[in-house]
C-alpha cells in the first residue's frame, strides 16, 4: 500500500466519475487511458480499497468511492481556490480569463458559468471574442487567447479538441408555412424551396456540405440568399423571404410566435461542438478552473436543452 498519492490522482478520480467514462475523462485530462487508469490505481492503493467498478456496460464508484467523492471534491476544490488567490496575489496584474467563442455557444452557455464563477472568484476578469469558427481556431493557434469553443479542431496538427456535444441541424420557416406542421423532414422535401443558408467559408457551412456529399444524395438544393451570420437568417424567415437550415442551438430556445423548428433526416447532420486548445500548452490556473467548470455546467447544460426540445416535440 502506498502512504501517498498525487493531486492529479483525485482529479482523475472525480473526472471519471462525473463522466462516467474512463475515455472521456483521459480526454478532458489530456492523459493516455493506461496513464488514467495508473492514477486510479494509484489512489486506490493509497485508499486501500477498490474506488471504482468498471465493466463493458457500466463505469461507477463502488460503496467506499461514493463516500470519498464528496471529501475528494471539497479538497480538490479548496485546492485549486487556494492556487487562484496566490496567482492572483503574486501577478502585477489581476487575473484573466480570455477565450474565443462561437456566437451561439457563447450566447447560451457561457453567461450561467460565468455567473458560478465570478460568485466563488469574484477578482478574476473575462476577455470574450464571440468569433466565426475559422476565426476562432486562429486565435487559440497564435495565442490570443487560451482556448476556444468551437465546431472543430481537430483536423489541425496544431490543436487539440475535445468534444462536448453534438449539435443536430434543422430547418426553421414560418409558423404559416407548410412544413411548420411536420415532426420531421427528409433533406430531399427542400428541393425547389428557396433556401436561406450561411456563406460557404463558413465552419457550420463546410459541415453541412461535407455530410451532404458523404450522404451522396445528388441533392437539387436552391441556396437562394446567404448570409454571414446565422442571427440574420432568421430575420429573414420571420419576414417571410424563404426557410433557414441551421444548428438547432442557433433557433430560437422556447417557443417563438413566428418561427418553427423541423427536425431534418435522411441524413441526420451534426456538428460537434467543444473545447479548443493550443497543443502543448499550459493554462494558466484561473483559465484551467473555468475550463473544468465550463465542462461540467455545459453538459448538464446540454442534456437541459435535449429534455426541453423533446417535451416541446412533444406538445
Amino acid at each position: 500500500m502506498r502512504n501517498n498519492f498525487e493531486f492529479l490522482d483525485l482529479r482523475a478520480f472525480l473526472a471519471v466519475l462525473d463522466l462516467s467514462s474512463f475515455h472521456e475523462a483521459a480526454t478532458v485530462l489530456h492523459l493516455s487511458p493506461p496513464a488514467l487508469s495508473r492514477r486510479i490505481r494509484g489512489l486506490e492503493d493509497a485508499v486501500g480499497a477498490q474506488l471504482i467498478e468498471r465493466t463493458t456496460r457500466r463505469v461507477a464508484p463502488t460503496q467506499i468511492g461514493r463516500e470519498l467523492a464528496p471529501l475528494v471534491r471539497r479538497l480538490v476544490d479548496e485546492f485549486e481556490e487556494s492556487i487562484l488567490s496566490i496567482s492572483e496575489l503574486g501577478g502585477r496584474h489581476r487575473a484573466q480569463v480570455t477565450l474565443a467563442s462561437v456566437p451561439t455557444a457563447a450566447f447560451y452557455f457561457l453567461p450561467r458559468v460565468i455567473e458560478a464563477f465570478n460568485h466563488r472568484f469574484p477578482g478574476i476578469r473575462f476577455r470574450i471574442m464571440d468569433l466565426s469558427a475559422n476565426e476562432g481556431l486562429d486565435a487559440v493557434a497564435n495565442g490570443e487567447v487560451e482556448f476556444g469553443i468551437n465546431i472543430t479542431g481537430a483536423t489541425r496538427d496544431d490543436l487539440t479538441f475535445t468534444p462536448l456535444m453534438e449539435d443536430p441541424f434543422v430547418l426553421a420557416c414560418r409558423r404559416d408555412h407548410p412544413f411548420a406542421s411536420e415532426k420531421t423532414l427528409p433533406w430531399s422535401a427542400l428541393e425547389g424551396q428557396p433556401l436561406i443558408g450561411v456563406s460557404k467559408k463558413s465552419g457550420n457551412r463546410a459541415v453541412l456540405d461535407q455530410a451532404l456529399a458523404m450522404a451522396d444524395l445528388r441533392l437539387n438544393l436552391n441556396w437562394f440568399y446567404e448570409v454571414n451570420h446565422l442571427s440574420t437568417s432568421l430575420g429573414l424567415v420571420e419576414a417571410g423571404l424563404g426557410i433557414s437550415v441551421l444548428p438547432r442551438l442557433a433557433t430560437p430556445q422556447r417557443e417563438h410566435p413566428l418561427i418553427a423548428t423541423v427536425q431534418l433526416e435522411n441524413p441526420v447532420v451534426v456538428r460537434s461542438i467543444g473545447l479548443v486548445e493550443r497543443r502543448g500548452a499550459r493554462l494558466s490556473p484561473s483559465a484551467l478552473r473555468f475550463r473544468d467548470m465550463l465542462i461540467n455546467e455545459w453538459r448538464g447544460g446540454a442534456a437541459e436543452i435535449a429534455s426541453s426540445r423533446s417535451e416541446a416535440d412533444r406538445v
